[in-house]
């Protein structure tokens, strides 16, 4: 490790570090634009210049262009390289407009800081500036060229990193441009990220336009809860309410960036024309009744149910948007009153896939985003990662970027910004060919099964109607045998329910022989391990408690951060039995289907409002903070005009809180005490939370995993399901990138990038149909039909039909969870 000396001081840094780095190591801040760690250097500012006094290398360099080595003696402020830094400043700050009163950079502008300390304060140039026309990039950046000082941050970031290329340099000299051939969209769900790493006022928050500046704001570290992955955040409060989010550091899951669904998907946190801030209970005057009159009315109505028809009458329901705190409120006080279990899947074979997730997943084999990157060999099975964890793909893209071989094997016309080979098949076969291409590739010395394997390699090739297939495969496996580091990237949504844990044994096979394997598992929401964690392997579901309130059984049904009647997909069956339902309590901060249909209705706090824990997908316990008061924000819909001796909007409280104070107090509501906090509580409801500490959490999280999986490994020769034959399309209910799932689909500001409602169907079957491409078709379910329109892909598996949760798409006229629809069942729209 090379030892160097900076500004008197001595360090040992690792091999390959910069200058500049090992100068911050030592707390030593040498001034920059163009450098960024995630994006590395390019030496384009010619700002980081500093002076190498002793040592291989001698007189003024760029520090981000320079390998430490031993026997270095640097200055950063020697008076040649100072005077060079402010000549630098004063060139960059030439052509400049000179408008940081009206620039929402003012205040966190690094050209800003740097003018300020390099002592550039007199211009001297009066000659004309040169000035651009700036261009419209879609509903999130606001673009404003004529700051820029061509640090060229934003195209690496944009076509290097993220891999997209609509946006890049254009022109040459004086002139160069950053932008795109035409104004348009931006393509990249990840544009939001040029807002963070511009050093100017180039790229700025659309959303949050000339309505803020940086000191005013209320900043603390926050979570994303729209997906799995638990990507950090830095929430930004104004006014009680959430004015924008920015990327947080985390080394190990989100790295520097985040995707625009978490940046720009916070407004639903604001709330809107048909948010409710009040409580209300339908018999005693409806809307604005008070906090401890809801409170107080729910837990006697809860007891009286308790008393006359047993506590088994009490159903609960969370999902996995619960905090960890609510979620092990919700088990605690089911177990405490004796009621049924809690529910926190609307599907059950999601909550069994969930559960053979946390089951078979442990240290030994799990890995981080970051540990993604660092593989050579990506399998992605049953998942889309642009649509379902967006900075997923961005992971995987960097493992591409740095050699790896990426293979999706995937139903739905997958789409990354990488190169892969994509094999598209049914659910069904996706374990044998999981089975058939481990086989091919380590058991080359049984020849039935390597028989067993080509055979159907061969049948696949057939299908798919391309004689090279097989080659394909045969290299893939040669890939994968080749590998040192294979990753293997597990869905939960669409697969079958096998599958999860046969991805868990494949990546524990692949150990077996010597690989540095592991498996990483996306699940359907941002709390979705914990709530498996506190789900019992029988325990209740949805589909059962509807049978419960249809044979009379369920009195009573609270519904805590949840909406059946978004999640559950036989609208006509739910809305049966809600209405023979005696009593619906709703605790939530989205004004949902259920919030409006129920008796009694409790706002709670937001993320943003209240300190919270969640779980992500690969079992780490992070932390979310206070960031601002809760309350009516008054940026939006002005409060009334008088004086009060309480926040207007502000009576709602934790969801944990509520339930504690409904469930546990009986009808002495006013002046329930907490005998103890979260952190006593949470290590009660299950042996895997007796690590955690709320109160001390480490930077990069606390994982919860068991150190090695105790069961047994299924056999290489496993992976044997097949699909029955039929004619019949399968129908997939699938995630989008923005607004098909919650909280997004309450977020206003993510309404302009929404794709059109749409549902993706194969060339062949749309052919065999009298099809085509743009085409309103009609699919009749048996409660009804859905108009929706036809998206047709050759990229994709045959025998099925792909259809995203679209609010705008009435696919609750489904009768389960999975379906299938009959080929005649499906025509043109008639108009």
């Amino acid at each position: 490790m090379p030892r160097l000396v900076i500004d008197d001081l001595e360090i040992e840094v690792p091999a390959g570090a910069k200058v500049i780095d090992a100068a911050e190591m030592l707390g030593i801040m040498i001034p920059r634009f163009c450098y960024h760690e995630a994006l590395g250097a390019v030496g384009a500012c010619r700002m980081c210049a500093v002076k190498f006094i002793e040592g291989p290398i001698k007189g003024v360099q760029m520090s981000c262009m320079v390998d430490a080595q031993d026997g270095m003696v640097v200055s950063t402020n020697d008076p040649e390289v100072v005077a060079f830094r402010k000549q630098v400043i004063e060139w960059l700050m030439r052509n400049h407009p000179h408008d940081c009163p009206v620039c929402d950079e003012g205040g966190q502008c690094l050209l800003q800081d740097e003018t300020i300390s390099g002592g550039h304060g007199k211009r001297r140039y009066f000659g004309k500036k040169r000035t651009y026309r700036d261009q419209y990039l879609g509903p999130f950046v606001q673009h404003e060229m004529n700051r820029c000082i061509h640090c060229y941050r934003c195209s690496r970031f944009y076509q290097d990193f993220a891999g997209y290329r609509d946006l890049g340099p254009l022109q040459l000299g004086d002139r160069l441009y950053f932008g795109r051939f035409s104004d348009g969209p931006l393509e990249s769900p990840f544009s939001g990220n040029l807002v963070d790493i511009c050093p100017t006022g180039v790229y700025t928050d659309k959303t949050a336009r000339f309505k803020v500046r940086r000191w005013d704001l209320q900043r603390a570290p926050s979570l994303c809860i729209h997906c799995s992955l638990g990507c950090n955040t830095i929430g930004n409060g104004h006014y009680r309410g959430i004015m924008r989010v920015e990327a947080r550091l985390n080394e190990l899951v989100n790295g520097y960036f985040i995707c625009d669904e978490g940046r720009f998907g916070f407004s639903y946190a604001n709330g809107g024309k048909d948010h409710k801030l009040r409580p209300w209970v339908s018999r005693i005057g409806g809307d604005d009744v008070p906090v401890d009159a809801a409170l107080k009315e729910s837990a006697q109505r809860l007891d009286e149910i308790s008393r006359t028809a047993g506590p088994s009458a009490v159903a609960v329901l969370g999902s996995s948007r619960n905090s960890l705190e609510t979620q092990c409120m919700l088990s605690r006080v089911c177990r405490v009153n004796k009621w049924r279990d809690p529910v926190f899947f609307a599907d059950p074979s999601a909550a069994r896939k969930a559960r053979a997730v946390v089951e078979r997943m442990d240290a030994q084999i799990a890995l981080s985003m970051r540990e993604i990157e660092a593989s050579d060999f990506v399998l992605i099975v049953g998942t889309d990662p642009l649509n379902e964890a967006p900075m997923l793909s961005m992971a995987v893209r960097q493992a591409s970027r740095k050699g790896a071989s990426v293979i999706a094997v995937d139903p739905r016309p997958v789409s990354m910004p990488l190169s892969f080979t994509h094999f598209p098949l049914a659910p069904a076969d996706i374990e044998q060919f999981l089975g058939n291409l481990t086989r091919t590739a380590f058991t080359k010395e049984q020849k039935r099964l390597r028989d067993a394997a080509k055979q159907f390699f061969k049948s696949l090739a057939v299908k798919f109607g391309d004689k090279a297939m097989q080659a394909t495969i045969q290299a893939v496996a040669e890939r994968l045998r080749d590998s040192r580091r294979p990753a293997i990237v597990c869905g939960t949504d669409i697969v079958c329910e096998s599958t999860p844990a046969f991805a868990a044994d494949l990546a524990r096979l692949l150990v077996q022989v010597g690989k540095n394997a592991g498996v990483f598992f996306v699940l359907p929401g941002a709390s979705s391990y914990s709530a498996a964690l506190l789900s019992g392997a029988d325990g209740d579901s949805l589909p059962g408690f509807l049978e419960g309130i249809e044979q009379g059984s369920i009195k009573a049904l609270i519904a805590v951060e949840s909406d059946p009647f978004r999640a559950f997909p036989d609208r006509e069956r739910l809305e049966k039995a809600m209405a023979k339902l005696p009593l619906l309590i709703a605790i939530d901060y989205l004004p949902t289907e259920t919030v409006k249909r129920a008796a009694i209705f409790h706002p709670s706090s937001t993320i943003f409002e209240t300190a919270s824990t969640f779980v992500n997908q690969e079992g780490r316990v992070q932390f979310a903070n206070w960031v601002h008061t809760g309350g009516l924000p008054i940026w939006g819909t002005p409060p009334p005009r008088q004086y009060r001796d309480f926040v207007p909007g502000g009576d709602h409280r934790p969801s944990w809180e509520i339930l504690w104070r409904i469930a546990e107090s009986g009808e002495s509501v006013e002046t329930v005490s907490f005998p103890m906090s979260p952190g006593e509580w949470i290590p009660q409801e299950n042996p895997a939370f007796e690590q955690i500490n709320v109160s001390l959490y480490p930077v990069n999280g606390l994982r919860i995993l068991s150190e090695k999986w105790s069961g047994e490994i299924a056999p290489i020769s496993a992976g044997t399901k097949k699909r029955g034959k039929t004619k019949d399309l399968e129908v997939l209910l699938v995630d989008r990138m923005f607004c098909t799932r919650e909280p997004s689909i309450y977020s206003d500001s993510l309404q302009g990038a929404a794709s059109e409602p749409s549902i993706f169907m194969h060339s062949r079957d749309a052919g065999t149909a009298g099809l085509a491409e743009g085409d309103m078709v009609s699919v009749e379910l048996d409660h009804g039909n859905i108009e929706v329109r036809l998206s047709v892909s050759e990229r994709m598996a045959e025998g099925i039909l792909i259809l995203p949760r679209h609010p705008s798409i009435e696919w609750r006229k489904m009768n389960d969870f999975s379906v299938r629809v009959a080929p005649e069942r499906i025509r043109k729209a008639a108009g």
